[in-house]
């Protein structure tokens, strides 16, 4: 069984993530600005910054992945890409994998053709979407020696379509994920599956990759 670090664990995405992991058997901590009154199962909760990533050093020891689930949102907001470059210097040369909650916009709309970003955002979605654009921009450059991965979620993701677990969803590579009627989307248990399957698997490697139905 793995040790997986969930960054933002009490968050949408990284929830999901930490009660999966949980629910296979693997040693999970949670890591965010606050500890919840009622915890997942299975789910070790520590208090921490991801904005002072050195301070979490002992937090990463002998972990396997560390999996950031940061929102660009609140206080963290113009925040978040500082934070993920910490965790990428931190990282870097260690044995632990960097998994990263990504953004829909950055995915390819076609095999080879245009980001959804690039078809156009409306305004009350850019600054989130070029958050994912950026994240994705960091680990692509960041040293050869460390490992990451970075899951795009289909164009609708959030608690406002929480949706169901199912057990199912689809890796479209770049191209991001839709249904035969063209819908994109997945719920949050189902998109954590996706996360701690690659975690098991080990699919890709510095790489990123789109999952929806």
């Amino acid at each position: 069984m793995a040790r997986i670090i969930v960054i933002g664990g009490t968050g949408y995405a990284g929830g999901h993530i930490a009660a999966e992991a949980a629910s296979r058997g693997h040693e999970v901590v949670s890591v965010s600005r606050s500890v919840p009154a009622e915890g997942i199962a299975g789910v070790d909760y520590v208090q921490g910054d991801v904005r002072d990533a050195a301070t979490l050093a002992a937090t990463f020891a002998g972990a396997d992945v560390v999996v950031s689930a940061i929102a660009p949102r609140g206080d963290m907001a113009d925040a978040g890409l500082d934070a993920l470059r910490g965790l990428v210097s931190v990282l870097t040369g260690a044995p632990t994998r960097l998994g990263v909650v990504g953004g829909a916009m950055g995915s390819l709309s076609a095999p080879g053709g245009p980001r959804l970003w690039d078809l156009g955002v409306p305004e009350e979605y850019r600054h989130e979407a070029k958050f994912g654009l950026d994240s994705l921009e960091i680990l692509q450059d960041s040293p050869a020696d460390l490992d990451w991965f970075y899951v795009h979620p289909p164009k609708e993701f959030g608690a406002w379509v929480a949706g169901e677990r199912t057990g199912a969803y689809r890796d479209g590579g770049e191209v991001v994920v839709e249904d035969a009627e063209g819908k994109s989307y997945i719920s949050g248990a189902d998109y954590a599956i996706a996360i701690v399957d690659e975690i098991e698997q080990g699919n890709h490697h510095r790489e990123r990759f789109t999952v929806g139905y």
